[in-house]
């Protein structure tokens, strides 16, 4: 089926998808929080007659199938969206903006939701599918890893519905590019993702007798400075890493140093390597500067999603399929990964992977919000090119 025959049925669906999108966005709900989403998401495969399994994955995994329409013996295309929201404050101005104070949609898993729905509604109304197909909506992607738990628990293996997965593609809206256009690249695309949280624990005393102290604060302070070195002289220079620290907690009045001073952060790699060696470096500098300054380092580390690796062939056809269907214009290779993170990376380990971008930016506009930015808004005018990448994906042979 050629882009030609899918378009007026994509057009045909896309108002259910933007009035679903928007009532999502208008309802955003925390990792493992998301029961009223299921619930639209389940309501909609009901009604399109596709059939499905919930409660996976903790309980707001939904996992869906549409059959192919001839015997081939083929396992299953995968497409995969993810349902949760961030505790973010609004700014949008949207008149369907989130009703839940201090929660949003601010990374666009709205739009992921509402796309793949529009890619159940265009798939179960066509009259030829070579490929069995399953819908993966998945929790818990902002930190929970609702996407292991979704692999724990057969989304891909057959156990569940539908045969085993034989590749599987994901998407996420991307402000960087302009509308209509859609990338990816081989290889790594997101980095691992690991946190840590280091107490620097002293001596409290006086704010005016700071002799009397091991001051926390001050050592919290040189430890802040002291791993930024982590990427600028322990790492390679042609070697990926971040060190961020986000977060400094400590003291409750002007003039007491406090016992304790809490740090928390993150720490982004490409590389396994390089992932083991900022981990050591980490402790041993946290350990070390404590130490110096009659401190000790209390550290708790927090092993998070690997690096998002798309396999190379999958890629390939990724490629293949959306210059076939898209023109080669409107199809970019993305020429370096970024750190950001993603459980998608979960699917890799367990068939051949695509992870590729959706362009949301207006056009005529050279800036738009960016992911978890409070006035960030999953464009609905992405829904057609979305709906139709996945279908094209699904519809390959």
């Amino acid at each position: 089926m050629n882009a030609g025959d899918l378009r007026p049925l994509i057009q045909s669906c896309l108002p259910a998808a933007v009035r679903i999108r928007r009532e999502l966005h208008a309802h955003p709900e925390l990792a493992y929080q998301e029961h009223r989403t299921c619930r639209v998401v389940c309501d909609e495969l009901a009604r399109l007659g596709v059939e499905f399994v919930h409660g996976m994955a903790g309980g707001t995994g939904v996992l869906a199938h549409i059959p192919a329409t001839e015997k081939t013996g083929r396992g299953a295309v995968a497409l995969r969206a993810d349902m949760d929201a961030l505790p973010i404050e609004e700014r949008t101005g949207a008149p369907y903006a989130s009703t839940c104070p201090g929660v949003m949609h601010a990374c666009g898993h709205d739009g992921h939701t509402a796309n793949l729905l529009g890619v159940a509604a265009v798939l179960s109304q066509l009259k030829r599918r070579p490929n069995p197909v399953t819908l993966i909506f998945q929790p818990a992607e902002e930190g929970g890893a609702g996407g292991l738990r979704m692999c724990e628990d057969g989304a891909l293996d057959g156990t569940r519905l539908g045969p085993r997965v034989e590749r599987v593609f994901g998407l996420h809206g991307w402000p960087q590019y302009e509308l209509g256009v859609v990338g990816s690249r081989p290889g790594p695309l997101l980095a691992a993702t690991d946190n840590f949280h280091i107490e620097v624990v002293g001596t409290q005393s006086h704010a005016a007798y700071p002799h009397l102290s091991r001051d926390a604060v001050v050592t919290a302070s040189q430890l802040v400075l002291a791993l930024q070195t982590v990427a600028s002289r322990n790492t390679a220079p042609t070697d990926s890493i971040v060190v961020t620290v986000s977060t400094i907690h400590g003291g409750t009045a002007h003039n007491v140093i406090p016992q304790s001073v809490t740090l928390t952060g993150t720490m982004r790699t490409l590389k396994p390597e390089v992932r083991a060696a900022g981990r050591e470096r980490i402790y041993a500098l946290a350990e070390g500067v404590c130490g110096a300054m009659g401190c000790r380092a209390q550290i708790r580390w927090e092993e998070g999603y690997p690096v998002t690796n798309n396999d190379a062939a999958t890629t390939a056809r990724f490629f293949e399929v959306a210059r076939r269907t898209f023109g080669p214009e409107r199809v970019r290779e993305v020429p370096t990964p970024t750190m950001g993170g993603e459980d998608f990376a979960y699917y890799g380990h367990h068939a051949p992977a695509c992870f590729f971008i959706l362009g949301v930016r207006p056009p005529g506009r050279d800036t738009y919000p960016s992911l978890h930015q409070p006035e960030y808004d999953f464009n609905d005018d992405a829904l057609a090119t979305g709906i139709e990448a996945m279908c094209a994906l699904a519809l390959d042979e």
